[in-house]
């Protein structure tokens, strides 16, 4: 399905990240890869990096430095000169903007999680875009539905749907250049960045409940299919997209149980 396609991957940190599948399933459908990463993290990508299906090189990407930007289109443009894809799995909150501390979230903590989970994604696309137009690329990033408020998600929330926001401009700035951008909205995951939420282990259970088609929180397998999917020329006529992966959950109005208690007395 990606064959002879060369896509950058950033957000892995290892074997558990979504990212790390969505890599290990683009290199077996034919992808060629690379990663980002910085700071303390990048041994563990690296190490990560290493148990793919074929190693890959992790160039140097701290999200809020617009000079990793410059840095990595250059080493991009040099190595491979286009680009069919990048995957955008970065985001980030303060733990003072996290778990019920909506209202007490100081100025610099929702701007630190605004700027890194959804402004990054502008700023990956526009020093990527010169590549990714010269090949007609895709890019897709990782998202959770945005369109409720979550317990214990608070700014997080709220950077997820300037996500969705932002995504929707890319479509429409660089859709004339043949450049598509779309988000897969991936149901709860366990992550490191999930074992870092309060009530991630309750909503897990719920929404195991309430999804009909069910919902395994330990496989990422169906995000990483749906990620691949978005980045082949299969969806070359989709863009503005959110795919939601998450096992029929979004589209139910009321917990699965109470509804069937309900119809049957």
């Amino acid at each position: 399905m990606l064959a002879g396609k060369r896509i950058l991957v950033t957000g892995v940190v290892n074997r558990h990240s979504i990212a790390y599948a969505v890599a290990a399933r683009a290199q077996r459908s034919g992808a060629e890869i690379l990663l980002t990463s910085f700071g303390r993290a990048r041994r563990l990508t690296e190490r990560a990096a290493r148990s793919l299906p074929a190693p890959a090189d992790v160039l140097e990407l701290d999200v809020n430095r617009d000079a990793d930007f410059e840095a990595l289109a250059a080493e991009l443009a040099e190595r491979w000169g286009a680009l069919d894809g990048a995957v955008h799995a970065v985001a980030f909150a303060p733990q003072d903007a996290l778990a019920g501390r909506f209202l007490e979230a100081p100025r610099k903590s929702a701007a630190v999680a605004l700027e890194t989970s959804a402004y990054s994604l502008k700023a990956l696309a526009a020093a990527l875009r010169p590549l990714l137009a010269r090949a007609r690329g895709s890019i897709v990033g990782l998202d959770f539905d945005a369109s409720v408020a979550w317990p214990a998600y608070d700014w997080m929330g709220v950077s997820k749907a300037a996500l969705e926001a932002v995504a929707r401009y890319l479509a429409r700035d660089l859709g004339p250049e043949g450049v598509r951008v779309n988000l897969v909205s991936a149901g709860p995951l366990e992550t490191v960045a999930a074992s870092g939420i309060d009530g991630f282990t309750r909503l897990a259970e719920l929404w195991r409940q309430q999804a009909p088609l069910g919902w395994d929180t330990r496989d990422p397998a169906p995000v990483a299919d749906a990620a691949c999917f978005l980045l082949s020329d299969a969806a070359r006529g989709i863009t503005g997209e959110i795919l939601h992966v998450d096992g029929g959950y979004h589209a139910m109005g009321a917990p699965l149980a109470a509804a069937a208690a309900s119809a049957g007395g």
